[in-house]
């Protein structure tokens, strides 16, 4: 009976290929020192294998077969996994699902092969770092505090300027005022 329903489980959810990589997973919550989970990668936070959106037992037939190629996608490839997020498929798309399915015993080397350039959330710091920081390559307000303000202070020097300028100008015109009733009430009372 239970290798019934094992089999039973595994025809349903798509095969044995299908299930995600939890070696991924442990590997960057103990690098990171970070609570994270496979929203990382997937579209839902529980990986693949269940019914609900963005895993295997509720694709279409169209997205299984958007599966079955992703699952032959080579390096450089366009392809678009219905159960990956966009960081989930820019990390198939680099380095392909053969080397992906390899690099399980040693998931250290995904962020070396990610391209040093690719940043979704546009929050200034490359997806790569954030895979290695545990944070959200596809959220911009998620960042190690540091390296986003850093990154803000970069983007925003000359409004930062301006402001500190006019806070300065100001704080000098409202001394010079203070000091202007002073000398007048000095001399109304001489």
């Amino acid at each position: 009976m239970r290798f019934f329903l094992s089999f039973a489980l595994l025809t349903f959810f798509g095969g044995g290929t299908a299930f995600a990589h939890p070696e991924y997973l442990n590997y960057f919550k103990k690098e990171s020192g970070r609570a994270i989970n496979c929203s990382e990668c997937h579209l839902n936070p529980e990986g693949p294998a269940g019914n609900g959106p963005g895993q295997i037992g509720s694709l279409n037939a169209q997205q299984k077969k958007m599966l079955e190629l992703a699952r032959q996608a080579k390096p450089g490839a366009h392809i678009t996994n219905p159960i990956l997020n966009a960081f989930g498929n820019e990390i198939l798309n680099a380095i392909g699902h053969d080397k992906l399915v390899q690099l399980e015993q040693d998931p250290g080397k995904i962020p070396g092969l990610l391209p040093k350039n690719s940043d979704l959330d546009h929050d200034g710091i490359p997806d790569y770092q954030e895979l290695l920081d545990g944070t959200n390559p596809l959220d911009p307000n998620d960042g190690l505090p540091w390296k986003l303000f850093i990154h803000n202070f970069v983007k925003n020097w000359f409004q930062i300027m301006m402001i500190f300028l006019a806070t300065v100008s100001g704080i000098f015109g409202l001394c010079n005022l203070i000091l202007w009733f002073s000398i007048k009430a000095k001399k109304e009372l001489s």
